[in-house]
Formats: structure tokens, sequence, C-alpha cells
């Protein structure tokens, strides 16, 4: 019974697919003070990970889960890929084709492959199946012997796969599943990414704590690749892989329609990831923006990434009792947005991770909004120019990438 309220126990709104106002997590680091936040009805897809490993970001709403068909004529709850494509301005209906974006993920989706149709044929997009050549799943050693399966991580891939199908509809996909999610497993799954002929972008949605490039740097160091990685749900703090100098870190935002020019406005999430790592070298880009980080700062860029202000995303497993139609938000929404926005612009082959830095201008600006307090008000606080929530700001079309 518990389930079955869980599953049919929506409200109007819900069903009408407008996102229903809950916070996301609070939390704290040294450095940082987070400001009080009301109860919260999410639940994180993973447990906290431990030295040497990495957690996936993934955040699901748990007050709002639709049955595995919306009743007729209603939609998900949660930003589709015209809201998300509107927002962003970008060229997904005609960009894109002939490249594959990948995603990076530890343990097992049994159901990946049926769960993205799922979530393609309501919103419309051609499909994209091991058939006819868009998907493939390969492990960390590029064949199809599976590791085991892992319910959280599972959602985390959902997600991850449905946001590359709202943003870029025309690519390929391929998924890498980590044997672990040890930081030397998920780097074995970059590296066969990496080696993936069509491969133009690698999306992370997972973090550990920061780290040294000289560590784990050659994993994620692909010349010619866009390599992202979610910023963190924590509020301030470093986080690796987004921490390293070979990666675009990605933040996220609070997204909400409005009725300005854009039709959008963006603030900081609050849970958004920021910090400046201990070890890694900064880059070259980001001097001329006053980061006040000695070495590697982030975030770079970012997106939506507020469950409050979440995504549809369609999971089959069963996880913590919540299975079909749930709204995610997290830094782990962003990474992928972001991998995809690069797969669109295909300009990966000639340019590096400093590039949004000297394009800048061609992001939306987000100027308003906080993670928490900081010795340093810009690692905690959106402004003018980079910030550490946001970065330098969402994508306003594909010229920042």
């Amino acid at each position: 019974m518990q389930l079955r309220a869980r599953l049919f126990g929506i409200g109007v709104a819900a069903l009408a697919g407008i996102p229903l106002a809950v916070l996301g997590p609070a939390g704290a680091s040294h450095a940082a003070t987070k400001a009080a936040q009301p109860a919260q009805k999410t639940a994180h897809s993973c447990a906290t990970s431990k030295p040497g490993f990495a957690s996936c970001k993934a955040i699901v709403r748990t007050d709002i889960v639709q049955a595995n068909k919306v009743s007729p004529n209603a939609t998900p709850s949660g930003y589709g890929p015209s809201s998300l494509q509107s927002a962003y301005n970008l060229p997904s209906a005609t960009a894109g084709a002939g490249r594959t974006v990948a995603i990076v993920d530890a343990y097992d989706d049994p159901t990946a492959e049926a769960d993205l149709g799922v979530y393609r044929a309501q919103f419309g997009l051609p499909a994209c199946t091991t058939a006819n050549g868009c998907f493939s799943k390969v492990s960390q050693t590029g064949g199809t012997t599976y590791p085991k399966k892992d319910g959280g991580w599972a959602q985390e891939i959902s997600l991850d796969l449905d946001m590359v199908s709202a943003i870029c509809p025309n690519c390929h996909i391929l998924l890498v599943e980590a044997k672990t999610s040890s930081f030397a497993n998920l780097g074995a799954a970059v590296n066969q990414a990496a080696k993936t002929p069509g491969v133009v972008a690698i999306s992370n949605s997972y973090g550990g704590s920061d780290a040294s490039d000289a560590s784990y740097g050659s994993y994620y160091n692909h010349p010619g690749i866009a390599v992202t990685a979610s910023s963190g749900d924590n509020g301030y703090g470093a986080s690796y892989p987004a921490s390293s100098h070979y990666v675009t870190a990605v933040g996220g935002t609070t997204l909400n329609t409005a009725s300005n020019t854009r039709g959008w406005t963006e603030t900081a999430w609050s849970g958004a990831g920021s910090g400046c790592s201990a070890y890694n070298t900064a880059l070259s880009g980001a001097a001329s923006f006053g980061t006040g980080c000695a070495k590697r700062a982030e975030a770079d860029v970012s997106a939506v990434a507020n469950p409050s202000t979440g995504v549809a995303v369609y999971d089959s497993t069963a996880y913590q009792g919540y299975v079909g139609w749930m709204v995610f938000g997290g830094t782990s929404v962003s990474s992928p947005v972001i991998a995809s926005v690069f797969a669109l612009a295909g300009n990966t082959g000639s340019i590096d991770n400093n590039y949004p830095y000297t394009h800048a201008s061609s992001l939306n600006d987000v100027t308003s909004g906080s993670n928490g307090s900081c010795t340093t008000s810009q690692w905690c606080n959106a402004r003018a120019g980079w910030d550490g929530p946001t970065g330098l700001g969402t994508p306003n079309g594909v010229g920042a990438f």
C-alpha cells in the first residue's frame, strides 16, 4: 500500500507538469556555512562516497512519482526536452547528427535501453536503440559482461540518458558501466569511452573528495573530447573529478519560467557545488575572472540542478520503492546537459576546456543566489562574471561551447 500511495498520490500540479517548490539538500563544509532550509522531500540516489570512490549526484523528488503511464492528455512532471531547449536557446532539432555523447556511470542498469525508449516515445523523440545503431552499452573494458546491478546508480543512468536525449536528440549515446564506483574503475570507463569512434563528449555525473590529477588525471585528459563533471550537491567544497584541470566543471541553477525576453530566469541553486582545489592547476582562461582560488576553481559553467525546478526522468528499477516517472535534480542533471551542448556545437576537436572563458558573452550570466557563506564571497555567491556555484553562467545557444 505504501508503494501504491507513492505512485498514485499525485496532486493536480504534478500531473500538469508543474514543478512543486521543495528546496535542494542542505550541507556545509569548511569555509562555508549553509543557510537554514525547510524540510525537504528529496532523496539522494547514491550513498556518500568513501576515499578513493565517487558517489552519483542524482537527487530524486520523493513527493512527485507517477505511474508508468500518465493520465490522458497529461505529461510527466518536471521539465522535458522542449523546455530545456527553450531555456538554453539550443539548435537541438538540427544539430548533433553523427556525434556520440558518452555517459560514464558505475554498476549495471539492465533496463537502461527500455527506459530510454519510454522517455523518448513520451516526448516524441526519434527512437534510440541498439538495433538502429543509436544506443550502445558496454562495460569498462568494452565488452558486454556487465557489472552487478545497483538501483541508485540505475536511477543515475536513466537521468543521464534522458538528459542527452532532451538536449541532443540527434546524437548517438554510449553508456559505459564501470565495475564499481572507485575512481580507478570509473576512470577506466572514461578511457574506454574516449577511444570509441564518434565520441565527442563524456559526461561524469559523480564525484568524491578533492583529489590530485597526479593520481587520476590521466583518466580525464582526452584532448579533442569535451569531458564534463558534476560540481557536487553539498555547497562549498571541491569535488573530484570536477576539480581536475582536464574537465569542464558543471555547477547548478534554479530555473524558472518568466515574463521576460528570454522567457526564463535562473539563480544559483543552494546545493550547487563550488570550491578551490588544493592540488590541481588553475585553468589559464580563468585568470582574468577573479576566482580567488590559488589553484583550480569550480565551477566553469552550469545548468538546471535544483530538484524544485527539476527534470522529468523515467526509470523502472523501483529503487527505494520509487518507479515510473520521477523528477530529478542535482548536478547530475547539469553535467549531461552541458556535455550534450558541446556535442551540439561540434567544436570539441579543436578546443579545450578554456573555451567558455574566452566566449563568456555567449552565456546567460547568473548573478543572484547562493550556496552558503564563504570567506571569499564569489566562492559561494552568484555575481556578475564568474562565481563558484554557477561558473560563467548557462548556455545561450552553443557559442561558448
